[in-house]
């Protein structure tokens, strides 16, 4: 069975708290993007030993860490625990969304392994349960059971619709080829509850976004690594009507008026997506 994890930006990122649990607090916009990884899951026998191990096969950009250690096996492994019946699974993931960069690529990747294993096995989970499961894998993953454009609360896992559409745009992404510790990210920031909520402030016009929309990671980072700030003000230079960091970076993302990025002369970076 064959699925294509796709790629998300946050529009905004307010980090409102620190949680006892030692998570943190956050509210933002998720919006999906048409960047795809590509998962296969195969079943082995229904009458195999579930003792077996699973199998993960790895192609594309490379995956940071112990092979034991992804997401997909950790998914399938989580489910195994409540369903004993999910037999031995070989697992081929293509990557082509890079780890590490803001794009929730690895929290897509976890997520649709559970929703393969749903229809796979027949399980019959809802939404609310598999966005349960979602959440022991990651913050980000609870977004991609539904992968729809949501205001998310809590540690990401509270979620609720906005109507937004960004069809009519071109959007721009560009990862300077720079790692972002999420922990050092975190450990800059002083959590606050900001004035506005970003579900009132995303009504407004796109083209008001930059002076009302902000992501508390970019002050940090943006200071510590000159060249992700040189990105964003490259992409402004260029026209874009928004620019901003997606989640803690590296990566950063421009909204512009339909087709304009592709008449345009771009420098080489690492990474660079044209979406639209």
């Amino acid at each position: 069975m064959l699925e294509f994890p796709n790629c998300k930006i946050n529009i905004g990122l307010n980090v409102t708290s620190k949680r006892e649990d030692g998570y943190h607090n956050i509210e933002t916009i998720f919006y999906p993007l048409p960047w795809y990884d590509i998962l296969e899951v195969i079943a082995g026998s229904r009458n195999g030993k579930s003792s077996q191990p699973d199998t993960l096969h790895l192609s594309g950009i490379t995956v940071p860490g112990a092979l034991t250690d992804n997401i997909c096996l950790k998914a399938a492994a989580l489910l195994r625990k409540d369903f004993p019946e999910i037999s031995p699974l070989t697992i081929h993931l293509h990557k082509t969304i890079p780890a590490g960069a803001g794009l929730g690529g690895g929290s897509a990747d976890g997520a649709f392994t559970l929703l393969l294993l749903d229809r796979l096995f027949e399980l019959g989970l809802s939404a609310r349960e598999l966005t349960t499961y979602a959440l022991q894998l990651g913050s980000d993953c609870p977004f991609f059971i539904n992968n729809t454009a949501c205001f998310a609360t809590g540690r990401g896992e509270q979620m609720e619709h906005v109507s937004i559409d960004l069809s009519e745009y071109t959007i721009v992404l560009i990862n300077p080829g720079i790692h972002v510790d999420t922990g050092w990210a975190f450990s800059q920031l002083t959590p606050v509850i900001p004035s506005q909520k970003l579900n009132e402030l995303i009504k407004q016009p796109l083209t008001a976004w930059r002076n009302l929309i902000k992501n508390d990671f970019e002050e940090p980072v943006l200071r510590q690594y000159p060249q992700i700030a040189a990105v964003k003000e490259t992409l402004y230079a260029k026209g874009a009507l928004f620019a901003a960091m997606t989640g803690t970076g590296s990566t950063v993302y421009g909204i512009f008026a339909k087709d304009a990025p592709k008449k345009m002369q771009w420098e080489n970076y690492p990474l660079l997506r044209i979406i639209g």
